[in-house]
């Protein structure tokens, strides 16, 4: 069996008596960028926090580096090597912008590296250098999905999962994005991706996953889905340009 860097085995997920996740199995590599696209309610995101142990699965197994997560709590999945942006950014709003960094070296074995990580931050987002004093509430969408990308790369993570990074931003600045997970995984950070945006997700994913109501329904190269009619059917409106 091939060493996967993330294992997600027959995950079954639920909420309360509604099941949101049935028996989804896929794996990431080290040094890709992997994406889950589906419509809302496919149990993207609850996958990714199932990955982070926000939430715990009630069957399957989560492996990450050869370890099981399923049973640790989110702070020691972060100690691991995990770090979630999590839909909609979550940032403290009345903390400054360096507030917010330092929070993300929140793990022990991170703190130590807190200088070399600012400047990491900063070099991937020079415009946070300016704002630094800067309130987090006061920033535009843009600047607050930068900080908030930032701040989880505070964790120095070996695994980077994204929840719909793009949402709610405008159009240049979701090239923009698009452009700085690229760098980012060109650095050495491999990348889980979740995306409703599936035209930009296809130009930069290395392999792709498409859920439908909890379940997965299809996966391949992004060349492969393409050539996919039942993809190209469930998502012409986004696609079509280059089918």
């Amino acid at each position: 069996m091939a060493n996967h860097l993330l294992e997600v085995r027959n995950v079954e997920i639920f909420y309360g008596d509604a099941q949101a996740v049935w028996g989804v199995s896929f794996h990431v590599d080290t040094g890709k960028i992997v994406a889950l696209v589906g419509a809302n309610g496919g149990g993207k995101s609850t996958l990714l926090n199932s990955i982070s142990s926000v939430i715990r699965p009630s069957k399957g197994e989560i492996v990450f580096s050869g370890k099981s997560v399923v049973r640790l709590k989110p702070e020691e999945v972060a100690a691991m090597g995990i770090s979630h942006v999590p839909e909609g950014r979550r940032l403290f709003s009345r903390l400054t912008v360096l507030e917010n960094l330092e929070l993300g070296a929140y793990p022990p074995n991170i703190r130590r590296y807190m200088k070399e990580s600012l400047e990491r931050a900063f070099d991937f987002f020079p415009l946070l250098r300016d704002r630094i004093h800067q309130a987090a509430g006061t920033l535009s969408g843009g600047e607050q999905q930068m900080l908030a990308i930032a701040r989880a790369l505070m964790a120095r993570p070996i695994l980077l999962m994204l929840d719909e990074p793009s949402l709610g931003l405008a159009p240049l600045f979701v090239e923009r994005l698009f452009e700085t997970i690229q760098t980012l995984n060109g650095s050495g950070i491999t990348v889980l991706l979740v995306e409703q945006n599936v035209h930009q997700t296809l130009e930069i994913a290395d392999y792709v996953y498409v859920l439908q109501t909890g379940t997965l329904k299809m996966e391949g190269r992004p060349e492969d889905l393409l050539g996919n009619p039942d993809f190209r059917q469930a998502f012409l409106g986004m696609v079509r340009a280059d089918t």
